[in-house]
C-alpha cells in the first residue's frame, strides 16, 4: 500500500457485528482515515433500523472507540421498494428470492456508495469475506474469493461492477475468522466474540410466510400437489409455503419420500417427485452481471454454484440474447431453484452470475 492510499478516506458499512468492526480496525491500522455508517432500512426494533438495539449500540460503540464519526442513513423507502417488495413479488410468482443479494445490489453498493462518494470519501468498505484486486494486464478490477473458504461470501457479491470495485475495500477477506476475532479481542472491541447473524434481517424469526401475509398482504391460495402424469396427490397450503427440494411438511401419504420439484404459478400446482428427479444438468438465468463489464463472445468453461453453501461444480456457460445465459453442468445438480443465483468462477476469480429462471 503506497503513501497516497494510506491517506485515503473510507466509509465503513457497520452492522454491529465483528466482521465489519474488524474491517474498520484493520483499515485504521493500515493508515486510512475511516468513519462508520449504518443504514436505516425499515421500521424495526430501534428507531426504524433493521438491526437490534444491541447491534446499533455495538456499531456506535466500536466507531466512537476507534475515534470515528458514525452516521445513520435513512434508506427505508428504497429498501421497501427494491428488497422487501421484490421479496414478496418473487414468492408470489413461485420463485425463491435471495434478499441479501438484492440488498447488496440496491443498498450497500449502490445507495451507500453514492452517499460515500458525495460526502468526499474515496472508498466504501464492508466486512465481507472476499477480496478485490486490479489486473494490470486487462486493466480491470477483479472480485476474488475470501482466503477463508469456509467463510467466503463472494457468492452474494457477484453483481458488483467495475465502478463499484474501484471504490471498494474488503480487508477481512485476507484473513480467516479466528484471526479476525483475535484482532478484535486484542483491540478490545465489544463485539469480538459476538455470534454471527444467519437470519434475513426483516424476517428475524424465520417465518417468511407470516411476513408475506402481514407485510405483503399475500393471501395463501390452496392448490394441488401433482405428479409428472398430472395425478393429484394432495392439497398444498399455498405456493409460498414450499421451496424446491423440500420433503418434510408436505402432508402427502404416498408410501415413499416425495420432494418438491417445481412450483407452477400459472395453475397454482406443485409438482412432486423422487429425489432423483431433483437433479438437473442445465439451467438458464437472466439479470446477468459480468464483473468485467464485457459479455464473453464464446462459451466459457467455468465452475458454478446455485446456492450460497454449495460447492461449485464444473460447467460450460453460454451467453444468450437479451443478457441471459445458459449453464450446462458436467454433472447434474440437486434442487436448482428459480429465483436463486447461479454464480460463475474461474479459479479464485468471480466472473459474474445471474438469477435462475
Amino acid at each position: 500500500m503506497n503513501t497516497m492510499d494510506q491517506k485515503k478516506k473510507v466509509l465503513v458499512a457497520m452492522s454491529g457485528g465483528v466482521d465489519s468492526s474488524a474491517a474498520a480496525l484493520l483499515l485504521m491500522q493500515q493508515g486510512y482515515a475511516c468513519d462508520g455508517a449504518m443504514l436505516r432500512l425499515y421500521a424495526g426494533e430501534v428507531e426504524g433500523t433493521c438491526c437490534s438495539a444491541d447491534d446499533a449500540a455495538d456499531a456506535r460503540s466500536v466507531a466512537y472507540g476507534l475515534g470515528m464519526k458514525f452516521y445513520v442513513f435513512n434508506e427505508t423507502e428504497r429498501f421497501a421498494r427494491d428488497v422487501m417488495d421484490h421479496f414478496v413479488s418473487e414468492y408470489c410468482a413461485g420463485r425463491t428470492p435471495n434478499p441479501c443479494i438484492d440488498c447488496n445490489r440496491c443498498l450497500k453498493f449502490s445507495a451507500l456508495l453514492e452517499r460515500a462518494l458525495l460526502l468526499g470519501y474515496d472508498y466504501l468498505a464492508t466486512g465481507h469475506y472476499a477480496r478485490v484486486d486490479f489486473d494490470e494486464n486487462t486493466k480491470k478490477y477483479r472480485l476474488l474469493r475470501g482466503r477463508d473458504r469456509g467463510k467466503d461470501q463472494s457468492y452474494v457479491l457477484y453483481q458488483l461492477t467495475q465502478h463499484q470495485l474501484a471504490h471498494l475495500l474488503l480487508p477481512v477477506g485476507e484473513y480467516d475468522k479466528p484471526a479476525i476475532r483475535q484482532s478484535a479481542r486484542q483491540a478490545g472491541l465489544v463485539n469480538a466474540d459476538k455470534s454471527d447473524s444467519q437470519d434475513i434481517c426483516f424476517v428475524p424469526d424465520g417465518d417468511y410466510v407470516h411476513f408475506l401475509q402481514e407485510y405483503g398482504g399475500v393471501e395463501l391460495k390452496a392448490g394441488d400437489f401433482v405428479d409428472a402424469s398430472g395425478k393429484v396427490l394432495g392439497r398444498h397450503k399455498g405456493l409460498p409455503c414450499y421451496t424446491t427440494g423440500q420433503r418434510k411438511g408436505l402432508g402427502v401419504a404416498a408410501g415413499k419420500h416425495l420432494y418438491v420439484l417445481r412450483k407452477n404459478a400459472a395453475d397454482n400446482t406443485i409438482l412432486l417427485g423422487d429425489n432423483e428427479e431433483l437433479f438437473t444438468a442445465v439451467l438458464t438465468a437472466d439479470r446477468v452481471n459480468w464483473i468485467s463489464g464485457e459479455t464473453p463472445a464464446q462459451p466459457l468453461r467455468v465452475t458454478a454454484k446455485t446456492r450460497y453453501s454449495q460447492t461449485e461444480a464444473a460447467a460450460t456457460v453460454t451467453p444468450l440474447p437479451n443478457g441471459r445465459i445458459r449453464v450446462e453442468f458436467d454433472e447434474p445438480q440437486r434442487a436448482v431453484t428459480a429465483g436463486q443465483a447461479v454464480v460463475l468462477y474461474d479459479g479464485e476469480q468471480v466472473l459474474g452470475g445471474g438469477t435462475i429462471e
